[in-house]
């Protein structure tokens, strides 16, 4: 056990949220109280958004989980780590390793990320270890990989963004997502080369008013025919930077040959969008460009885009049309992927993924698994191969050939994951579910052992922003009596199931591990620690060791891109359409998103007053000219119907929305889940799930106003 630190006052940190991570300073009054701050940084600016500043709401919430869970009943640490332990022994033995499975969380420390892939790997020995980062970046980093060679959200930092003449911005609401971020946008916005592509008029998609810009508004589900129907512009107007081709990227041929398929006119009629739009776009990027003497654009991509069955090919089609501008590699522009998670970058990069090793390595190369067998002091043969993404292995549960027990960590997937009552009955299925969390969300209250653990102002460690940079979490008040970190957690069993592998239970320990793991890889952390993090805070991975500190790598791709040729991949490919499209029981399109107070599904917003106040329930948004055909008024009930099953929720009309469309947010359980509604129809390439875009049928909901009345609005107003 880690001895407890004594409170701090003042202690410099960053919010629990998204992969902005904006800084703070969390203050505690001699009664206990803890208050934030907004503290300057680069990202953040000392602004924080009401979701930062409400943050310490939650660290002594009533409804904070401080004792072991078995069953539902208040249990002692020793028996419900002497359940699970004893559990998992025996399906191992009697069903072997691969029937244990471990779901991971993009909000998790890379300490945490790293030791419960290591846990997986060397005590379970299985291979199905996945993470809800699979929900969130995977197409991202899907299109960078197989294009640039390398995954990092923004391989540029954020700042760079405010000098831009330019930005294109598909598929992220940030100015509800992120607030803060959107300040980096006023050079662009300035310069009337803000474009925004949303089916909805957005706050984002609002700041290209007043000559900021243009938004475009695409039929749900084509942003993919968008972009070739753009970069088949650039390339017909002159717009290209051939020198930059010729000396950074290969594929030039064929992607020629396939933008002539995409000229304006049939652009438009796959996607909605008028011609003069597209021109428009294409000539505010080309003009942008550092080849016409412009000061610079960017091409940015957020889930809008990527969560869906074509997401890697939209990411592909986006970097593609960077490259013809000749913007990645060069100083003030490039291209990026706005990752949502906390952690969802270093989360990816250090185990929980089914398929890499620390370091972003490969789990199937021989060299990385040598390499990190001999930093865990096992043997390379006996690590597991490649597991099953995400939503193959939420199937999988409990049916004859897949995993019988599960355990969770920082993930609540009864409301996050797509096809939600279908992972309800697979969960139900599994002979044993142990859920770790600080509140009993949704997925806990299902769970046969739930053990409550540290909040983000509990513990040391470090987190991985949307930029690359590793920055440190600190502790700023001991836990609750009884409370215990993952760290703990998973040397305690470990030793319990008798494994001989260490498990340091000390972040900057585990840390320093990490940073071993991942040398020579291609998230290269060998060159940090937490000591080298507090002394020097804007430090940007690659960083490897060497006999003089590492500078860091904030800019990526300047001389070469990650490719064994060093030059970035142009990689044809083509418009198919949501795997879910309209159909006579389903004309409509749903589309899901975020609001300003809520954070992915609820567990922790939905129990801070100020946020439920502000965002009290769930609300589909609907046209007024689809609701006056529809006969549904505002706040009618409406009932949502797709070939998942059916939602009901209260209308708000807008004409905010595409007629043939409407918006439910998705941070919310019960009988309004958006992803009850959603298909888990997946990616090829990536594994993502199609959460954006299905087909749905609308119509005004004639049963009783009681059917409200269930799990959906179970921690309105901060209370049970």
């Amino acid at each position: 056990m880690v001895s407890p630190a004594a409170v701090t006052e003042g202690a410099a940190t960053h919010c629990p949220y998204c992969a902005l991570q904006c800084a703070q300073t969390l203050h505690t009054s001699d009664e206990g109280t803890v208050t934030a701050a907004g503290r300057d940084f680069p990202t953040n600016k000392g602004g924080m958004c009401q979701k930062g500043w409400t943050s310490p709401a939650l660290l002594r919430h009533s409804d904070r989980l401080t004792t072991p869970l078995l069953h539902g009943e208040p249990v002692s640490w020793d028996t419900a780590l002497s359940f699970v332990a004893t559990r998992l022994a025996a399906l191992r033995e009697s069903h072997g390793p691969a029937s244990v499975a471990v779901f991971g969380g993009g909000g998790l420390t890379n300490e945490k990320a790293y030791a419960l892939g290591k846990f997986a790997r060397t005590v379970l020995a299985t291979p199905n270890i996945d993470y809800n980062g699979r929900f969130c970046m995977a197409s991202a980093a899907a299109g960078a990989n197989r294009t640039l060679g390398l995954d990092r959200g923004l391989p540029f930092p954020l700042a760079d963004l405010g000098g831009a003449q330019a930005v294109l911005l598909l598929g992220s609401n940030l100015a509800e997502t992120m607030p803060p971020a959107v300040q980096h946008l006023a050079g662009a916005r300035a310069a009337g080369g803000l474009v925004v592509v949303d089916p909805r008029r957005s706050a984002t998609a609002d700041l290209t008013a007043d000559e900021g810009g243009l938004h475009v508004q695409p039929v749900p589900g084509t942003d993919l025919a968008l972009l070739l129907g753009i970069a088949h512009i650039v390339l017909a107007e002159g717009f290209a930077d051939l020198e930059y081709l010729a000396e950074r990227t290969t594929g030039l041929d064929d992607i020629r040959r396939s933008l002539a398929l995409w000229w304006p006119e049939r652009t438009e009629q796959v996607t909605g969008v008028p011609v003069a739009s597209l021109r428009r776009a294409a000539f505010l990027l080309g003009n942008a460009s550092p080849s016409r003497g412009g000061s610079g654009a960017y091409i940015l991509t957020g889930r809008g885009v990527e969560q869906s069955t074509q997401g890697t090919d939209t990411v592909t089609a986006a970097i593609t049309l960077a490259l013809l501008l000749g913007l990645p590699g060069r100083v003030g522009s490039g291209y990026g992927a706005i990752t949502g998670q906390g952690n969802g970058q270093g989360g990816r990069e250090h185990g929980q993924k089914a398929d890499q090793l620390p370091g972003y390595r490969s789990i199937e190369d021989e060299a990385a698994r040598a390499h990190v067998a001999g930093v865990w002091g096992v043997d390379p043969a006996d690590l597991p191969r490649t597991g099953m993404p995400a939503i193959e292995l939420l199937r999988s549960l409990g049916t004859p050939d897949g995993p019988r027990a599960l355990l969770v960590h920082g993930s609540n997937v009864l409301v996050s994951a797509p096809d939600a009552d279908r992972v309800r009955e697979r969960l139900a299925a599994l002979d044993l579910l142990v859920v770790c969390d600080f509140f009993p969300s949704e997925t806990a209250l299902l769970a046969d052992v739930v053990l409550p653990v540290t909040q983000w102002a509990e513990e040391e460690g470090t987190m991985t922003s949307l930029e690359g940079r590793v920055i440190r979490r600190r502790r700023a008040l001991p836990p609750p009596p009884g409370v215990r970190s993952e760290l703990e957690i998973l040397a305690d069993l470990a030793l319990r199931l008798g494994s001989t592998v260490r498990f340091d239970t000390s972040p900057s320990v585990v840390f320093d591990e990490l940073a071993r793991a991942s040398a020579g890889g291609r998230a290269d952390y060998s060159g940090l620690s937490h000591a080298r993090l507090d002394a020097e805070p804007d430090l940007f991975w690659p960083v490897p060791a060497g006999p003089t500190p590492h500078p860091g790598t904030p800019r990526m791709f300047l001389e070469r891109f990650a490719t064994p040729d060093g030059r970035a991949r142009l990689i044809p490919v083509d418009h198919r359409g949501p795997s879910d499209d309209l159909r006579r029981d389903a004309p409509l399109f749903l589309v899901t998103g975020r609001v300003l107070a809520h954070y992915q599904s609820g567990a922790q917003t939905r129990r801070v007053p100020e946020l439920v106040r502000s965002s009290p329930a769930p609300y589909v948004e609907i046209h007024p000219l689809l609701a006056d055909r529809l006969g549904i008024a505002e706040s009618d009930l409406v009932q949502l119907d797709t070939g998942r099953g059916r939602g009901v929720v209260r209308a708000r009309l807008t004409d905010a929305v595409r007629a043939d469309t409407v918006f439910l947010p998705f941070h919310w359980s019960g009988v309004s889940s958006a992803n009850r509604l959603t298909t888990d129809a997946t990616d090829p390439i990536s594994g993502m799930p199609e959460f954006k875009v299905c087909a749905v049928d609308v119509q005004r909901w004639e049963g009783p106003v009681e059917v409200l009345e269930d799990e959906s609005l179970l921690f309105a107003g901060g209370v049970r």
